[in-house]
Order: structure tokens, then sequence, then C-alpha cells
């Protein structure tokens, strides 16, 4: 650690008013700076001010022409921005005191018009969920794209078996796209989520002030109708001191990374030697440095890593949030890195797994059919087999947990055991018990609303094709 820091202040003037003799010291100039995060709020910023711009003149607060002035002078940093021609430094302390230095230089002392009736906490919290909308709006199609291609897939596989698991352990064989199918409801869920949050998310705070409003006639829902707010915050505290939508966010962000992590489990175990049931393509894989015949899941793998980054931002703005007291504190200046952060991670993730079962995969069907094949897997339609000739199925639960003990003994599957041997166990048993036991018929027996049954997953691919065109 350096401990030799300069002891000069940082030579530019203060921004705020003269109550300060001097300037910051240079070290904490940079650790009280956020422009180097907040600088992504910038086109934000400036379609925020100039709402309020137009506001102030439609009040009377300041004339029509200054409102011009500010307008057409906001929309030229604007294009400065994106041109690269306007790059602030920590000098500006934040992109908020950035943009209005810039604006003074180019339209005069009009310029220092634009912050009246307005504070940096309520022009924070508007930027914030203006920034917050858009990419939620983003997220919600990258999950409609993901779902389309979990449902393409899905229409391919619904007669491909995959042996179905509990406790890790071969339970019953599904349809492939059932299975498939689970994971465009979680999705689902996630999409609907969201547009939730969207609604208490797009609640326009500013107007608020500092804490407490302001003395100027302001007219805050018409600032809001400019930025498409469904409305505004009540309550001017609650204004400028809530994040509970920012933790929502993350919330839901968190429940999307789940998802996307037990996928990615998945897919990690299915492209093992040991499971073999997928291939990855040469696209979304790598190779070893030293051992020249392995290829990594590193898509999967790098989703299941990130998914507790995600889980890390929630947990911080929780514990950021637990202790303020009313109203705004610099302490909120941290949830701009999570939550940028955040969004930059499910983002990339979304994508990365779109291509990934788009194009990087590919089900080995035979083995996939092998596998249900070799296994106990149909037990239980046996004891459903006799249910149906009226044994009782506790009884014929437990008479074919003895048959599987002995088949284990024996080395044998139940579909190896003669006619005799099925009767010698039970007179009930006929020679369509081999039908019964059948991979594909005990899917297909399955059709219970929900279940795995081809018929009730075709249905719900119908069904799910209509949520997506909805």
């Amino acid at each position: 650690m350096n401990t030799n820091l300069p002891s000069t202040a940082v030579a530019n003037p203060a921004t705020w008013s003269q109550r300060f003799e001097s300037a910051l010291h240079p070290a904490i100039a940079r650790f009280n700076a956020s422009i180097g995060f907040d600088i992504q709020l910038i086109e934000y910023d400036l379609t925020g001010s100039q709402a309020h711009a137009r506001m102030l003149a439609h009040t009377g607060i300041i004339s029509a022409e200054e409102g011009a002035q500010l307008v057409n002078g906001l929309e030229q940093i604007r294009q400065e921005y994106r041109e690269g021609k306007f790059t602030p430094g920590v000098d500006a302390e934040d992109v908020h005191f950035a943009v209005e230095r810039r604006l003074t230089e180019l339209v005069g002392d009009v310029g220092k018009k634009l912050h009246t009736a307005r504070s940096r906490n309520d022009q924070v919290g508007t930027d914030t969920r203006l920034y917050l909308r858009d990419q939620i709006q983003t997220i919600r199609t990258q999950l409609r794209q993901f779902q389309s291609v979990l449902l393409n897939l899905a229409t391919q596989h619904v007669e491909t078996l995959i042996p179905g698991y509990t406790h890790l352990q071969r339970a019953q064989p599904l349809s492939l796209a059932h299975h498939l199918l689970a994971y465009f409801e979680m999705s689902q869920r996630d999409w609907e989520r969201l547009g939730e949050i969207y609604n208490r998310v797009n609640i326009s705070p500013l107007g608020s002030g500092a804490l407490a409003g302001t003395t100027f006639p302001i007219d805050r829902h018409y600032t809001a109708e400019l930025l498409n707010f469904n409305g505004v915050y009540a309550n001017s505290l609650d204004g400028v001191s809530d994040r509970d939508f920012a933790i929502e966010f993350l919330c839901a962000a968190s429940l999307i990374m789940v998802h996307l992590s037990r996928l990615s489990e998945e897919v990690i175990l299915w492209a093992s030697e040991e499971f073999a049931f997928v291939s990855l393509k040469d696209s979304c894989s790598t190779g070893s440095s030293i051992m020249p015949q392995k290829k990594n899941p590193d898509v999967p793998e790098l989703v299941r890593g990130k998914t507790g980054r995600v889980f890390g931002h929630l947990q911080a703005l929780l514990v950021l949030m637990k202790g303020l007291p009313l109203a705004y504190n610099k302490d909120l200046q941290e949830d701009k890195e999570a939550l940028f952060d955040a969004v930059i991670t499910v983002q990339s993730c979304l994508e990365a797994m779109t291509i990934l079962l788009q194009e990087g995969m590919e089900f080995r069907t035979q083995r996939l059919q092998a596998a249900v094949s070799e296994d106990f897997s149909n037990a239980t339609d046996v004891a459903d087999y006799l249910a149906a000739k009226g044994v009782p199925f506790r009884e014929a639960y437990n008479l074919v947990g003895k048959v599987v003990k002995t088949s284990l003994a024996q080395g044998k599957l139940l579909k190896d055991l003669t006619l005799e041997e099925w009767k010698s166990l039970h007179p009930a048993f006929e020679a369509d018990i081999y039908e019964a036991i059948a991979p594909a018929k005990v899917v297909s027996a399955r059709n219970s609303y929900g279940g795995t049954g081809f018929a009730q997953v075709r249905q719900a691919l119908q069904v799910a094709q209509a949520k997506l065109a909805g």
C-alpha cells in the first residue's frame, strides 16, 4: 500500500457550494468519483435532463427559449459522446456533473439553470430506472429467443427417449422433448417475472428533489409522460431512497441464472464419457493444453461459474440497503456496479447458452435409446401393470422390488425374464407384460396432464408455441 499520497488538493474547484473552503484531496476525489462506471448512464441522463428542461419551460420556471437551448445543448452532448468526443474524467466526479459542466460550456449561463428544481438524488434514480427498463426488455427478448431454441429442439425430439433421474439415480424414462420443455417453463416464469418487475421499475422519482420535493411549481406527471413512465412516486423520501426495484431485478436475474446453471450442469454431465448423451461441436468447446483427446464444455462451465457472481450482487445490495436511514446516502452509489455487472452477465450467459443449444451440441439419439433400455427404470410400470389387473398397488410394489433384487443377482434386466418366470411371480402376468415395459410404451402411457406421454408432450408444444406467439 502506498502511504506517500500527495497532500495537495484537486486543482479544479468543487462543483458544490461555497460552503467548502478547499477542494477534495486527490485520493479522496478518486475514491468518491463514480464517473468510471456511471458513464454507462449518460444517454439516459441526457434523455432525463431533456425532459426536465422541457418541463421547466412548460411550467414557466424558465423561458421557452432557454428550454430549447438546454434541450439542443444536451442533444449536442449526446452526439459528441457517440462520436467519442466527450470523454469526461475523474475530475467530473459523476456523469451528472460532467453533463452539466459540458452543457454550460456549450450554452453559457443558461446551462446552470438545468438543475433548477432537481437534485442528483432524484436524477440518478431516474437515470437508473430508464437504464434498467431498457435492459429488462432486452433480457425478455433474449429469453424468448432462448425459449424458441428450446422449443425447436423439443419439436425434433418428441419420441427421443432420455433417462429421467431423481437423486441422480435412474428413475423413469422420459421424452427428451418433455425434459427440454421443463426449461421452457422455467424461462417462461422468468419472462413473466421480469414483466411484473418492469411495472415497478417504470415509476418516476423525478421531482422528488433531494428528499422533500421542491418549492418550484413543477409538473412531475408531465416529465413522467415525456419519459414514458407509468406514474410517479407518491412520497419524495421513498422516491430518492428506494432501491426495491433493483433488488427485485437482481432476484429475477438470480433465478434466470439458477435455471441456466441447472441446464449447464446437465449438459456438462451429458457431455461426459460416462453419460455420452450429447456431443459438443468445435464452435462451442475448447481442448486441453496437455491432453489432446479432451473437448471441454466451456460454455456451460462458465455459465455455472458466473451464476455465483449474480447471486453475490443480490446479496451485496440487500446488505447495502438493510441499514440505511431515510433518505439518500452515498452508500447507494454502490448499487450501480452490481446492477450493471448483473445485467451484462445475464445477457451474455443467455446469448451463450442459446448459441450452445442451437448450434453447439447435438443429442446422440442411439446412445440415448440404449441408455433407456439397460436399467430398471420400468419397474414402476410393472407395479402399475399388476395394479391395473386388480392387485393392490403396495402389494405389487413389494413384489416388483423382490423381482428387481433377484434380477440384479442374476445379471438380468426385467425384459430378459421369460413368461414362465413372470407367471411364477404372479399369475396375473401375461405376454403383454413385454409391451408394457418397453421404454416407448412406458413413456407414452404416462398421459396424465403435464406428463411425459407423447400425446401430452405434443399438446405442450402447441401451448408453448402459443406462448411465444402471444
